[in-house]
């Protein structure tokens, strides 16, 4: 039982606790989580699934993104900003996504309104609410990484006043932190890359 702080893995090396449940985890946390992350369509493709997630363990959308990223091609915005009515209905029926009308329809709302902005204008908006990686000390453990900060409410804001929907201040945060906008391994943990 872990007391939040970082443990050893298989192979010795100190992780945070959270990424030791699965083999799956083993893997995202230590090639994808914390790494900057940029490009419109990527950014567009962790915002979707971070929308996904919400209500839901992570290991579960973690698990059907190959799902996900056939269903809504790829997750190129120009592409899911011309999906119909009859892709919705597909998207609805197919059982490698999370078949969620509220957070398909969004997704496809997103990508309408994103199509419309100048290519870059996503990865700028979202890097511009990075915080200085000297603002708060390195967690130790859990309890000490937050579910939402003040950068994750702005950009939230920031988000929802340019059309965008399901990007509340804990699922922003949550972006922040598997894009590399902010470092939440822990202090003790090998894949953090900031003092």
């Amino acid at each position: 039982m872990s007391d939040g702080t970082a443990i050893p893995g298989p192979d010795g090396a100190l992780r945070c606790p959270w990424a030791l449940s699965t083999e799956d985890y083993v893997t995202y946390h230590d090639e994808e989580w914390g790494r900057p992350v940029h490009g419109d369509d990527a950014l567009f493709e962790r915002l979707s699934l971070e929308a996904f997630q919400s209500g839901l363990s992570w290991i579960t959308i973690l698990r059907r993104r190959p799902g996900f990223r056939a269903a809504f091609a790829g997750f190129r915005i120009a592409e899911v900003a011309a999906f119909t009515d009859a892709d919705r209905e597909r998207l609805l029926a197919d059982a490698g996504i999370i078949r969620n009308r509220a957070k398909i329809d969004a997704t496809m709302a997103n990508a309408k309104v994103l199509a419309d902005w100048a290519p870059g204008d996503l990865d700028t908006l979202i890097w511009s609410h990075a915080p200085d990686p000297t603002a708060r000390p390195a967690p130790s453990t859990l309890a000490d990484v937050p579910a939402v900060t003040p950068e994750s409410t702005a950009l939230s804001k920031s988000l929802k006043k340019q059309g965008l929907r399901f990007v509340g201040p804990t699922t922003a945060y949550a972006l922040m932190q598997a894009c590399g906008l902010v470092d939440d391994h822990l202090k003790a943990c090998a894949s953090r890359t900031t003092p």
